[in-house]
């Protein structure tokens, strides 16, 4: 990014990547696929004590078509696992998911066979959060590692490099169809 000067005016110079990542990073707007407990501390990072609006996440869209951000809340279990690839395949380009503590993750303490051990047997993930719940700090905390990713992405390969399930992710997948 520079300013030049050409014949007398001023004009700043980016690449496009660097344009459109920018208000990519500073306008997410998240699909809380809230299932569990987590869901109460996933509400009070918009509280005003942590205010999760300055980090340009403030608005969540409760219809996937209009989100860019599925926040993943809680344990999934067998018989929800279809809905939640429903939901991501519903997502416009670019997306991104977040896993919202160690049941989203990992299948926490529920290690039965009506549990998803975690979900990225479904679906992509872009960002962990660990704990039991999670604290609000570390949700903000991985809101910036989030930012700092789609920073650095190229506008053109987002779908190429992961935005869509392929490879190996497609045959896990396959299951949740």
């Amino acid at each position: 990014m520079g300013l030049e000067t050409v014949f007398g005016h001023s004009f700043l110079t980016t690449r496009l990547d660097e344009a459109v990542n920018w208000g990519r990073k500073y306008s997410f707007f998240q699909y809380p696929f809230v299932t569990a407990c987590c869901g109460m501390e996933y509400m009070s990072v918009f509280a005003s004590a942590y205010d999760i609006a300055r980090f340009g996440a403030e608005y969540p869209r409760f219809s996937p078509r209009q989100a860019d951000v599925l926040f993943v809340v809680g344990t999934v279990n067998e018989k929800l696992a279809p809905v939640l690839k429903r939901v991501y395949d519903q997502m416009c380009e670019p997306k991104w998911v977040v896993s919202f503590g160690v049941c989203a993750t990992s299948g926490g303490f529920y290690d039965n066979y009506a549990t998803v051990q975690g979900i990225d047997k479904i679906i992509p993930v872009d960002i962990y959060i660990p704990g039991c719940p999670p604290r609000p700090e570390a949700v903000l905390d991985a809101l910036i590692k989030l930012q700092a990713k789609v920073s650095k992405e190229s506008v053109l390969d987002r779908k190429a490099s992961g935005g869509a399930a392929t490879g190996p992710m497609a045959v896990k997948a396959a299951k949740y169809k």
